[in-house]
C-alpha cells in the first residue's frame, strides 16, 4: 500500500447536558480505516471509483456503519497518494448515489447504508475503442448506480486476461467478459470455467467450450457480415471485386471471413483476403472491408493521395463497426456494425434480473456516400 500508516479516524461523540443544547465533540477513535482501502494501479477503473467502491464495499460487509465518519481529503492524498481532486471526485460520487454525507468544517460520513449498490461487477475489456466506450457507458447507464463496477483492460494479451481472472475477488455478483485474443485463445475456455457461471455474462464474443449455464450477449460474426453484405447487394453490384483487410495475428474472429468468403462464392464476386493494407494494389472496381480503425485511415489516405478514383464511384469503403466519426469520413462511411448500445443495455438487463439468457445483438447496415 503507498503511502504512510494511518490508524485513526474522526467519530463524531454526542454529549447530552442538562438545559444546553447538543454539543458535537470530535475525538481520535483507533479505526483501522486502511485494511479497507486498495488502489489497483493495474486496473483501468479511475482512481475516484476504486476509491469510492472501497468505500461501498466496507459498508456492504458492515465494516463501516451508519454515521461514521471519514478521513479528510487531506488524509486520504497524504496516505494513498491521491491527487486532492480524486479524492473530492470520489466522496462527490458517493454523496451523490446518497451513500455520504458532509457537515462544513466537520468532514464527511456514512449517511445512509440502504442506499450501498446491490452488485459488484467486474468487468473485462480486451481493448479500449470507440464502441467499447458506447458499451461501457451503456452498461452503467442502465445499471443507474446499482452497481459498483471494477474495469479492467488485458490488450488481447491472453497471459494478461488469465491473471485478471485467477487473481479477481470471490465476492463479485457478476463477472462480465469480452474475449478476444491475438493467440492462447485456445485456453480461454479452461480459465473461464472456473468462474461460478450463475455470475458469468460473456459479451461480444460466444467462446467455444464454456459449460453451465451462463448468460452471453453477443455478436454472431460469421451470419451478422454475410447479412450486411447481401443487404448492401445493390450498391455493391458495381463493383467487380471484395477485399476484406484481415491482417495476420489479428483478435478479429476468424468467423468474419468465413462469413465474407460464403457471401463471395454465393454471389460470384471476386475477392480477396489482405494482411497488409499498406502495400495492396488499389484498382478501380473495388471494394474494400476494413476492420480496424488504423487501416480505414490508412486506406483513405492512399486512395486520396495516391490514386484518383472517386470514393463511392470508382472504389468502394466498408468499415467494420459503427462509431460517430464515420458519418463525417469523406461524407460518410458506410459501416456494418453491431448494435454496441443495445449490447451495453441488455447486459444491464441480464444483472439487474438475474438472467442467464444468450442474446445475438443486431447487427446493422448504414448505408453512405463512400459506397
Amino acid at each position: 500500500m503507498p503511502g504512510g500508516k494511518f490508524d485513526f479516524m474522526y467519530t463524531e461523540v454526542y454529549f447530552y447536558l442538562a438545559a444546553t443544547p447538543v454539543i458535537s465533540l470530535y475525538i481520535l477513535m483507533p479505526v483501522p480505516f486502511l485494511e479497507y482501502i486498495f488502489i489497483d494501479y493495474h486496473s483501468s477503473t479511475p482512481k475516484y471509483l476504486q476509491l469510492a467502491n472501497a468505500i461501498i464495499e466496507a459498508v456492504r460487509n458492515n465494516k463501516l456503519s451508519k454515521n461514521d465518519t471519514l478521513p479528510s481529503i487531506n488524509e486520504l492524498n497524504y496516505n494513498f497518494e491521491l491527487s486532492r481532486d480524486t479524492a473530492e471526485k470520489a466522496y462527490k460520487h458517493l454523496k451523490a448515489t446518497g451513500i455520504l454525507g458532509s457537515v462544513p468544517g466537520k468532514g464527511y460520513y456514512i449517511k445512509n447504508t440502504e442506499s450501498v449498490p446491490k452488485y459488484k461487477v467486474f468487468l473485462l475489456f480486451n481493448k479500449l475503442s470507440a464502441h467499447k466506450k458506447i458499451i461501457y457507458d451503456a452498461l452503467v447507464t442502465g445499471l443507474n448506480d446499482q452497481a459498483a463496477i471494477d474495469f479492467y483492460i488485458y490488450n488481447n494479451d491472453f497471459s494478461l486476461f488469465k491473471k485478471f481472472l485467477e487473481n479477481a475477488d470471490e465476492d463479485y455478483t457478476h463477472y462480465v467478459i469480452i474475449g478476444h485474443f491475438i493467440e492462447g485463445g485456445e485456453k480461454a475456455a479452461e480459465i473461464i470455467n472456473k468462474l461460478p457461471k450463475e455470475k458469468l455474462i460473456l459479451l461480444d464474443n460466444l467462446i467455444g467450450g464454456i459449460e453451465g449455464e451462463y448468460a452471453a450477449v453477443y455478436e454472431d460474426f460469421e451470419k451478422d457480415i454475410s447479412g450486411a453484405l447481401e443487404e448492401a447487394l445493390p450498391q455493391l453490384s458495381k463493383y467487380n471485386t471484395i477485399k476484406l483487410a484481415f491482417p495476420k495475428g489479428s483478435y478479429f474472429p476468424q468467423d468474419i471471413v468465413q462469413g465474407f468468403l460464403t457471401f463471395c462464392t454465393q454471389y460470384a464476386f471476386n475477392y480477396s483476403i489482405v494482411n497488409k493494407l499498406q502495400t495492396e494494389a488499389i484498382n478501380s472496381g473495388e471494394v474494400f472491408i476494413t476492420l480496424r480503425e488504423d487501416d480505414v485511415v490508412t486506406l483513405v489516405e492512399r486512395i486520396l493521395s495516391e490514386t484518383n478514383l472517386q470514393v463511392g464511384q470508382d472504389v468502394g469503403v466498408i468499415s467494420y463497426n459503427e462509431t460517430p466519426l464515420k458519418k463525417i469520413i469523406l461524407n460518410g462511411l458506410t459501416t456494418i456494425s453491431s448494435d454496441f448500445q443495445k449490447m451495453g443495455e441488455v447486459t444491464a438487463r441480464c444483472i439487474l434480473n438475474n438472467q442467464r439468457v444468450h442474446e445475438a445483438i443486431p447487427f446493422h447496415l448504414k448505408l453512405r456516400s463512400s459506397l
